[in-house]
């Protein structure tokens, strides 16, 4: 039976997508699994209001396995959560290849100053993806206009380089809009057929590569934030 969360567990925090700078970025709560045996995982995610939180096994060979919960629903994957625990874990001096999600096996890299994960499109929430050709008119979207589903708002920047300017809300999630989805980047690059850069919310950062037979590869910056106590 699971029991509240009755403080005393130290949660990590990493901000995943952020710019050149460090700056942006969308907040990753990170549990220890050790640490929160026998809590509600679910009301842990709702207490500390990421868009995710995750609670991690210690890694074994170089595989770690990991639950993802939004405020009000666990997810079987997504973007930031694998990327920035990945980031976290070769941090911690426990670097991982694999990282076992209940999608299935999302395999790790780093280059280039990114951390990389591949995974399938498939494994994205059901998202409605809308164009836009007006960037004015995407900026100015409330949120509020949205109260159910998962949906993907997005714009051509630079149609000849990739780059794309997007936000996200998911009022289904309990999140009135993502600072930055990886799993619709991954999802929107498989519909696509192209790597992509995006540049989605303030200003966090995305990239993509898309393999012929319908991996996606996606990669961004990880920077540590500061630790919570609940």
């Amino acid at each position: 039976m699971n029991t509240p969360v009755d403080g005393g567990i130290q949660i990590e925090v990493v901000r995943v997508f952020t710019d050149a700078t460090g700056g942006f970025g969308n907040a990753l709560g990170i549990a220890r699994a050790g640490d929160v045996i026998g809590a509600d995982h679910q009301a842990l995610a709702a207490r500390l209001g990421y868009s995710e939180t995750v609670v991690v096994d210690n890694p074994r060979s170089g595989t770690a396995r990991m639950r993802i919960y939004t405020p009000t629903v666990e997810l079987p994957f997504a973007g930031h959560p694998t990327v920035g625990a990945a980031w976290w874990l070769a941090d911690q001096g426990t670097p991982v290849t694999t990282l076992e999600v209940p999608a299935g096996p999302v395999a790790v890299a780093e280059a280039d100053g990114l951390v990389r994960v591949r995974a399938r499109p498939e494994w994205a929430p059901d998202f409605t993806f809308h164009e836009f050709d007006d960037l004015e008119l995407l900026a100015t979207v409330d949120p509020a206009e949205f109260d159910s589903g998962h949906h993907y708002l997005w714009a051509w920047t630079d149609r000849r380089r990739g780059a794309v300017r997007a936000r996200m809300f998911a009022p289904a999630m309990g999140i009135a809009e993502d600072e930055a989805t990886g799993a619709a980047a991954i999802a929107l690059t498989g519909r696509l057929g192209r790597g992509l850069e995006i540049t989605q919310g303030r200003g966090s950062q995305l990239f993509t590569d898309y393999d012929p037979d319908g991996w996606v590869h996606l990669g961004g910056r990880v920077v540590p934030d500061h630790p919570v106590m609940l």
